[in-house]
């Protein structure tokens, strides 16, 4: 992996100090303590002198100190091999669920070394900046007012005679233009200013500056989430889709210092548990056999109490067959040793082999131990014939990692291996 002076690779549920890393300092301690505050954040906790990850993956970048937090689907020791393998299948991973689309006709077209996912994000974005204007930047009508020398659209009254007692050459006016200020590119362009603020990559600050220079430059805004509620997509506007999604994603995640002013937080993480899931669904979609149907978060009314709101089940996947056959399946991202699986889980997956009347249930984890398959017990003692199968997916590059997804799932042999 590249290595940068102020970058700073760890994996998830681990720890980090301050005397880990040089330019880990009690300074970007204290920036990310201010980011937990007192309401806390599902990304890490505060330690002693340091933090400990949870299970989250991504980016923390504290002024310009990056942190890089990886999965790890195993307990090995760490290597500096496994912190290669491991950037490269986070970033294929976000890319097979569709966290990164671009316009580019190929990921090939990407110059920035695709190690580093902040560095993706950004130059994501800064393609979409320069792809919109060979598109044509979009024009909208918007209403504006203020003092002219001629009279335009409609006279205000009462400001005209307040702003315009001495000067009777001039009219305050309200009437209707059409440009390139709209709440479309007000919102690009604080993304765009924020990437001039935050990249510390030379081969991108170039492309930044360009499109400083030639995007039109907007009024400052303050975007909050409403401010993406707001934003309505019709036909001409579709094309800046991809781009919104990617300034949505960065400054909602962005946490100024407004103390000093130098330690700025942008977070930009994801959940490990829900990308797995993700991951599992669209690799058992790419690879689904003839005459199987799958779906996502099945959701059924369970419970509901005279007074209250219903309570309902919904597995992670659910796998139908044109005969009525059924699996269902729950992602589990974590590392279990043998036959040591939550007793939570076997009750949740006992639950759907009667509900959704499933043939098949079962859990699917990362790691390379051998499928375990368990009898659940009668109420006497005796063993029933209800099954509950571990399935265990070793670690892989992306195509193959998905192709085994599915012939483990499908009790098949992949088409690598034959």
């Amino acid at each position: 992996m590249e290595k940068r002076k102020n970058h700073i690779t760890v994996f998830e549920h681990s720890n980090l100090r301050v005397e880990d890393y040089p330019c880990f300092t009690k300074k970007v301690l204290s920036a990310l303590e201010k980011f937990h505050g007192v309401q806390g954040t599902p990304y890490f906790k505060l330690i002693h002198r340091g933090v400990r990850f949870k299970s989250y993956v991504g980016v923390l970048q504290i002024g310009k100190i990056t942190i890089e937090i990886l999965p790890k689907a195993d307990k090995n020791p760490v290597a500096e091999a496994d912190k290669k393998a491991w950037s490269r299948r986070l970033i294929a991973m976000l890319k097979a669920v569709g966290a990164f689309k671009i316009h580019a006709p190929s990921s090939s077209a990407l110059s920035v070394r695709r190690n580093f996912i902040l560095d993706l994000y950004f130059e994501l974005y800064v393609t979409e900046l320069e792809y919109l204007p060979h598109r044509g930047l979009v024009k909208k009508y918007r209403k504006v007012e203020g003092n002219r020398t001629a009279l335009k659209g409609s006279l205000n009254f009462s400001r005209h005679i307040s702003e315009n007692l001495v000067h009777k050459e001039r009219f305050f006016v309200r009437h209707t233009t059409y440009d390139k200020d709209h709440l479309l590119h007000r919102v690009l362009y604080q993304g765009l200013q924020l990437l001039n603020r935050l990249n510390t990559n030379a081969k991108l600050q170039s492309r930044i500056g360009s499109l400083l220079l030639t995007f039109p430059e907007m009024p400052d805004l303050k975007v909050t989430e409403n401010t993406f509620r707001r934003i309505k997509l019709n036909r001409k506007t579709e094309v800046y889709g991809k781009a919104l999604n990617i300034a949505r994603l960065l400054l909602l995640n962005y946490h100024p210092d407004l103390s000093t002013g130098r330690q700025h937080v942008l977070a930009l993480m994801f959940d490990m548990n829900l990308l797995w899931e993700r991951f599992v669904y669209v690799s058992l979609r790419k690879h689904l056999p003839d005459g199987w149907h799958i779906s996502p978060q099945n959701s059924k009314s369970f419970w509901a109490p005279e007074n209250g709101s219903v309570r309902n089940v919904r597995p992670d996947i659910m796998l139908t067959r044109t005969d009525g056959k059924v699996i269902v399946l729950d992602t589990k991202w974590k590392n279990i040793n043998d036959t040591k699986v939550s007793i939570e889980d076997l009750r949740q997956m006992y639950v759907y082999l009667d509900f959704y009347l499933a043939e098949r249930v079962a859990l699917i984890f990362p790691g390379d131990s051998a499928e375990i398959s368990g009898h659940y017990y009668h109420p006497d003692g005796t063993e029933s014939e209800k099954v509950c199968e571990l399935l265990f997916v070793p670690p892989e590059e992306t195509l193959l990692w998905q192709e085994q997804i599915a012939a483990v799932v499908f009790k098949r042999t992949p088409a690598a291996a034959k």
